[in-house]
């Protein structure tokens, strides 16, 4: 059976196909791609069964495939390779879709592939394209597009700590010591994460992620100290509104 891995890192790719090599007799043909682009020609060409495919990836996420599909029949079996927490891939439980978390265990790698093989010979090649692209706007709704210089950065909203206003940009702190300058103002990231729980806007110049609050403090009005330590004011108008959904969130 022919297959191919799409991930932006040679060291993910090796690791895989090394693992494939042990676990996997059925596979017989392992096709690697470093983009998504270049995975799309290699899949039109060469046809592969089971794509391998990696989320996080410069330009075009692994998300994106089916818009390189739209009027195509997709007949490969897509299993996901990515560092997602547990409830940002609850959406591939419900799908034709299966995952696998980084660093991939041989274990689970063999049983994936198993699934997907039987999935091949029970239900054809042919995937329903609307269930698939209804799983990946499921998966969507954890994630927040970025627009950086070199492209567009998908972060999982776990990984961001808070919005910061400046002028008409916006400075986005991510986990991991990592900030981003993004050429929006900060109320494009406050409509878009309103109906996300965990978002909350303290102050007029902030937007917050309450799951990486470490320290609310009192001492000279109250303020927030966020998990990478920078002090967030709270707007006297707010701290009553601020305190109730901190009982809310963090007390049901």
């Amino acid at each position: 059976m022919k297959v191919l891995i799409i991930d932006d890192e040679n060291k993910a790719r090796t690791l895989l196909e090394y693992l494939m090599r042990k676990e996997c007799r059925e596979i017989t043909t392992i096709l690697q791609a470093p983009d998504l682009e270049k995975g799309v020609e290699i899949i039109r060409r060469e046809q592969p069964k089971i794509v391998f495919l990696d989320i996080e990836m410069p330009k075009y996420s692994g998300l994106e495939i089916l818009d390189f599909f739209e009027n195509e029949v997709v007949d490969f079996q897509i299993i996901f390779t990515t560092a997602y927490n547990q409830y940002a891939i609850e959406a591939f439980k419900l799908s034709a879709v299966d995952y696998l978390l980084k660093p991939i265990d041989g274990s689970e790698l063999k049983i994936a592939t198993e699934k997907a093989i039987q999935n091949i010979k029970q239900e054809g090649d042919n995937y329903k394209l609307d269930d698939l692209k209804k799983a990946f706007q499921q998966l969507s709704i954890n994630k927040l597009a970025l627009d950086i210089p070199k492209g567009i950065l998908f972060v999982s909203h776990d990984d961001i700590i808070l919005f910061e206003a400046d002028g008409m940009y916006t400075k986005v702190f991510l986990r991991n010591n990592k900030t981003e300058l993004i050429c929006k103002p900060i109320k494009h990231f406050a409509e878009q994460l309103e109906k996300t729980a965990f978002f909350y806007k303290p102050h007029r110049s902030y937007l917050i992620n309450l799951k990486h609050i470490k320290v609310l403090s009192k001492k000279d009005g109250y303020h927030l100290i966020m998990e990478n330590n920078k002090t967030i004011p709270i707007a006297k108008d707010k701290r009553e509104e601020f305190i109730k959904i901190i009982q809310d969130v963090f007390n049901s």
